[in-house]
């Protein structure tokens, strides 16, 4: 379902694409995410999602102008998950409110890999 608002002209509609493409790119800014991940569910792999396809790892639900995200991350070994978590919630949901005008209702991290990097 797309989101949607009513104004003074009309109606606006927000592709829920749209809306995880702009989420994904707040995510990979985050510090301590690595970047996006896609879980292949026939062999249980778990990859890292280029730039270009951030929204595979987001999964975007809308009821009643209520938005609800799903974030699938891989997270740089060494940080604090939920001090990670915390800044990724906080930053998701005050730019992504701001974006689209919709709330966003909650939020859930899914961490399904951790990584060293140099």
């Amino acid at each position: 379902m797309k989101g949607q608002m009513s104004t003074k002209y009309g109606k606006v509609l927000i592709d829920t694409d749209a809306i995880a493409t702009y989420a994904g790119s707040i995510v990979v800014e985050c510090f301590g995410i690595v970047g996006m991940a896609s879980l292949n569910v026939a062999d249980g792999f778990v990859r890292l999602l280029k730039k270009d396809s951030l929204k595979d790892g987001i999964r975007v639900s809308c009821e009643n102008n209520r938005l609800k995200l799903e974030f699938h991350v891989i997270v740089a070994y060494g940080v604090s998950i939920s001090a990670v978590a915390d800044t990724l919630i906080g930053s998701v949901k005050y730019r992504v409110e701001e974006f689209t005008g919709l709330e966003v209702e909650k939020i859930k991290i899914l961490v399904e890999g951790v990584r060293y990097i140099d």
